[in-house]
C-alpha cells in the first residue's frame, strides 16, 4: 500500500522544532523532507521551515504575547506549529483560514489533538489583534529588527550608522547564484542556455562569473549541470580564487575545504596548479570529492586538523594557501537562518582562539614569498580584521598585500562586505605574504 505524502505544514513543525533542540537545518531538511513527493508541497514546507527561522525572534516575541502561560519543552512542536502559523498570517499569501485551520489541524497529525483549540484560538486572535500586537513589538529591538540581542549589540558596535539596514540585510531572501564554469563555457553562452531553457537570470554585478537567478530553481533543472558546467555559490564567495592570483604550477593548498566550491573554482582558474584540499571531517570531504567528480577536476584530499597539521599534506609547503576558518557564520544568516537560534554570544571566544591556532599552524606551511589568503563568512571584527591584526603585529616574517577593490568596505586590515551589498553575503577576506627568506 502506497503511503501517503507529508503534510507540508506537519514537516515544516518538524523542522523548526529539530532546530529549537539544537540541530540544523543542513542535517533536518533532507531528512524530514525527503518523502513529501509533490513539489508545491515540498515547498511550501521548505518555505515555512525557512521563514519561521528567519523571523523567530519576532515571531517568539509575539508567541509570548499572545500565550497566557509559556507551553512546557516536551511540547516544542506544538510551539513550532504556532510559530509556524504566525509567520504565515504576516509575511505569506496564504487564505487566513487555509493558515488558520491547517496548522491547527496539523496538531492532530503530531499527536497532539489537544493543541488544535490552542492553536486555533491564539492564531484567531492574532487576525483580530495584529496591528496593536505588533506595535507593541516596536520598542523591542530584538522583536523588531528579528535578530538576537547579542547579535544586535555586535551590529551597532560594528555599523553604528547603518546597523538597521545591515540588520535588515540579514533578513532578506538571498539570490541563487551561480558559478560558471570558464574552462567549460563563457557566462554569455551560458546566460544563452539559460534563456533557452527558460530560467530568467542576470550577470552578477560583482563576481566575473556569477550569475543571478530571479527565482531559485531544482539545480537538476540547470542546463549543464550535472556536467559541470556551472555552480551553486554566492558571489563573494567567488571573490577567493580571483584574490590568491593563481598561476600554473603553484602548489596550493585548500584548508577547511568542504563542502568544496572554493576548491573546484581555485581549479577553474588555474587548471594547471597543484591543489591539496583538506577537512576536518570525513563525511565533509567526501562532498569536495563529489563536487570535484562532477566538475572533473583533480586533486589531492586529505582528512587532516587545520590546527595541528600532521602527515603527508603537512610535511610540505605551499606557495598559496586558502584558509577559510571555522566561524560564527554571522555573514550568511539570510542563507542560514537557524543562526540566529544556534549560535550563542558564549560561542564566539572560543572560535576566535581556534581561528588563532589555525593561523599560527598553517602558516608554517606557507613559502616565503607565498600568499595566505584568510577568509570567513563573519561580521564581527574579533574573527575578522582584529583577528588578522593580531597575527600580523605578533609574525615579524607575515604582511598584508592590501585588497583594492571596488566591493565591500576597507578596514584596518582586509576588506569586509557587509551582508547584502550587491546581492552578496557578509564575508571578509585578508591577504598576507610571508617575507622572503
Amino acid at each position: 500500500m502506497r503511503r501517503s505524502s507529508p503534510d507540508p505544514r506537519v514537516a515544516a513543525a518538524r523542522v523548526v522544532a529539530g532546530v529549537l533542540d539544537g540541530h540544523s537545518l543542513s542535517e533536518l531538511i533532507p531528512q524530514v523532507l525527503c518523502d513529501i513527493e509533490d513539489a508545491r508541497d515540498k515547498g511550501l514546507a521548505q518555505e515555512l521551515s525557512y521563514g519561521t527561522l528567519r523571523y523567530h525572534p519576532r515571531l517568539y516575541a509575539l508567541m509570548g504575547c499572545l500565550l497566557e502561560k509559556p507551553l512546557k519543552a516536551k511540547d516544542r512542536d506544538v510551539e513550532a506549529l504556532l510559530l509556524i502559523g504566525c509567520y504565515q498570517l504576516l509575511y505569506l499569501r496564504v487564505a487566513e483560514h487555509a493558515a488558520v485551520n491547517e496548522t491547527a489541524g496539523a496538531a492532530k497529525k503530531l499527536g497532539k489533538p489537544w493543541a488544535v483549540g490552542l492553536i486555533n484560538g491564539v492564531l484567531r486572535r492574532l487576525q483580530r489583534e495584529q496591528d496593536e500586537l505588533l506595535a507593541g513589538l516596536e520598542s523591542d529591538e530584538q522583536a523588531r529588527y528579528a535578530m538576537p540581542g547579542w547579535l544586535l549589540r555586535e551590529l551597532q558596535s560594528r555599523w553604528p550608522e547603518s546597523w538597521p539596514y545591515r540588520a535588515s540585510a540579514l533578513n532578506m531572501r538571498p539570490p541563487m547564484t551561480l558559478r560558471v564554469n570558464r574552462l567549460r563555457i563563457t557566462r554569455d553562452a551560458y546566460l544563452d542556455r539559460l534563456v533557452e531553457a527558460g530560467i530568467p537570470a542576470q550577470a552578477n554585478l560583482v563576481a566575473p562569473l556569477g550569475i543571478n537567478l530571479e527565482r531559485p530553481v531544482e539545480v537538476e533543472s540547470l542546463p549543464g549541470f550535472t556536467q559541470g558546467l556551472v555552480s551553486v555559490q554566492d558571489g563573494a564567495a567567488q571573490l577567493a580564487a580571483q584574490l590568491l592570483g593563481l598561476e600554473p604550477g603553484q602548489s596550493v593548498l585548500d584548508a577547511c575545504a568542504a563542502p568544496g566550491g572554493k576548491t573546484g573554482h581555485l581549479l577553474e582558474s588555474c587548471a594547471d596548479i597543484k591543489l591539496t584540499a583538506i577537512d576536518l571531517d570525513g563525511e565533509r570531504l567526501e562532498r569536495v570529492r563529489e563536487n570535484l567528480t562532477r566538475l572533473d577536476l583533480q586533486a589531492s584530499l586529505f582528512q587532516g586538523n587545520a590546527a595541528e597539521p600532521h602527515g603527508v599534506w603537512a610535511e610540505r609547503q605551499y606557495e598559496r594557501i586558502l584558509l577559510d576558518v571555522p566561524c560564527s557564520a554571522t555573514g550568511v544568516i539570510r542563507r542560514h537562518p537557524d543562526i540566529k537560534y544556534l549560535r550563542r554570544e558564549s560561542d564566539i571566544d572560543p572560535l576566535v582562539k581556534l581561528q588563532q591556532h589555525i593561523l599560527d599552524a598553517i602558516w608554517s606551511l606557507l613559502k616565503p614569498g607565498g600568499w595566505m589568503l584568510y577568509a570567513t563568512c563573519s561580521l564581527l571584527p574579533r574573527e575578522n580584521d582584529e583577528q588578522v591584526a593580531g597575527f600580523l603585529a605578533s609574525h615579524e616574517d607575515a604582511l598584508e598585500r592590501p585588497i583594492e577593490a571596488e566591493w565591500g568596505e576597507a578596514r584596518p586590515v582586509g576588506r569586509q562586505i557587509p551582508p547584502g551589498e550587491s546581492g552578496l553575503d557578509g564575508f571578509y577576506y585578508a591577504l598576507l605574504e610571508k617575507r622572503p627568506a
